[in-house]
């Protein structure tokens, strides 16, 4: 691509925008408020560095959180011209991928089957471990949940009871601490004996295998060459590890995000890892805050920065302004009457 097809990537943006867009290397921090354009700034960004020269497409890696936020973000670098090189995933897809590609190399077991159910699993761990298997769906499914947050936040059956002893957590179905981590003993066991993995055991398996086998952790640390990490509030330890063990040494990370729109803290995630990213990754090549809301009106921005103003951590928060007009908001009220 020419120049002017890279500069084209920048047309419409703000200057908060144009200034995340166009810094390509090293660690950028963007925090964006609700409406300030951030998957467009980030799409743009990825392009333009692809355009640039700057980027090599295949090795461009851009992960969020569900499948309808990278599905929009494959169809906007496809409208840019590069859909068909850069992978948009989310964070388990992304994993899946690269497990399937080095799985024969490590193991010479079949590749695990993926559950979508793991209630039956759960029944079985608990008959194993409890020897009862009066335990009711709503039972199951808070006891799965537990197991899930375990996994997230890197607790092992093993370091289960100290972490509840530490934090006064308390586990569900009114088991005991110990208990409860012999059903997630008994869980991973029925699991493994059948060949089947969980959703978090991807990231799980992705981790141990970029840490454990070192020519293969090669082969997927090659494929991520810049990485983009979207929704960072909301990444949880388990992918905090992974998004390390694909960097490496690697620097040429950009990640998004904004603290007051943090809604996975139930599953482990906390603004931590955004807030601490000049403190982890060193010196920041761009820390862009994205704060011109494009979608609401001013009286709707006003009441949402009276709302931040009132909480615990308003001093992390953006303060927002509206792009639209001051009276729109009251033409759409009196049309509406």
């Amino acid at each position: 691509m020419t120049t002017r097809d890279a500069e084209t990537m920048l047309e419409g943006l703000d200057d908060a925008q144009r200034a995340a867009a166009t810094a390509l290397e090293g660690p950028v921090r963007i925090i964006a408020g609700a409406g300030a354009g951030k998957t467009r700034t980030v799409t743009r960004r990825i392009a333009y560095g692809c355009a640039k020269g700057q980027w090599d497409a295949s090795r461009a890696l851009a992960v969020t959180f569900s499948v309808k936020a990278a599905d929009e973000m494959k169809q906007r670098l496809g409208a840019l011209g590069v859909g068909d090189k850069v992978t948009a995933a989310t964070f388990h897809s992304a994993a899946l991928h690269q497990l399937r590609r080095v799985w024969y190399e490590v193991s010479e077991a079949p590749f695990p089957h993926v559950l979508e159910d793991t209630q039956e699993i759960m029944a079985r761990a608990l008959k194993r471990a409890t020897g009862s298997d009066q335990f009711d769906g709503i039972a199951r499914r808070n006891l799965l949940a537990e197991i899930n947050w375990a996994k997230v936040s890197l607790v092992a059956p093993e370091d289960y009871q100290r972490v509840c002893a530490a934090t006064h957590r308390i586990p569900p179905a009114e088991l005991d601490p110990q208990r409860f981590a012999d059903v997630y003993t008994a869980y991973e066991q029925e699991k493994t004996s059948r060949g089947e993995m969980d959703f978090n055991d991807i990231l799980l398996l992705d981790c141990h295998v970029l840490e454990a086998f070192d020519e293969q952790a090669a082969q997927i640390r090659q494929s991520v060459g810049w990485l983009t990490v979207d929704e960072y509030q909301d990444v949880s330890p388990l992918q905090h590890r992974l998004m390390d063990l694909w960097l490496g040494d690697n620097r040429n990370v950009c990640v998004v995000g904004d603290p007051a729109q943090t809604i996975y803290s139930f599953a482990g995630a906390s603004s931590y890892d955004l807030l601490n990213f000049a403190g982890e990754f060193g010196k920041l090549t761009a820390d862009v805050n994205l704060n011109t809301d494009y979608r609401s009106t001013p009286q709707v921005v006003s009441t949402a920065n009276r709302v931040l103003a009132g909480a615990p951590d308003r001093d992390q928060y953006l303060r927002l302004s509206s792009a639209r007009d001051k009276n729109e908001g009251m033409r759409v009220v009196k049309t509406a009457l």
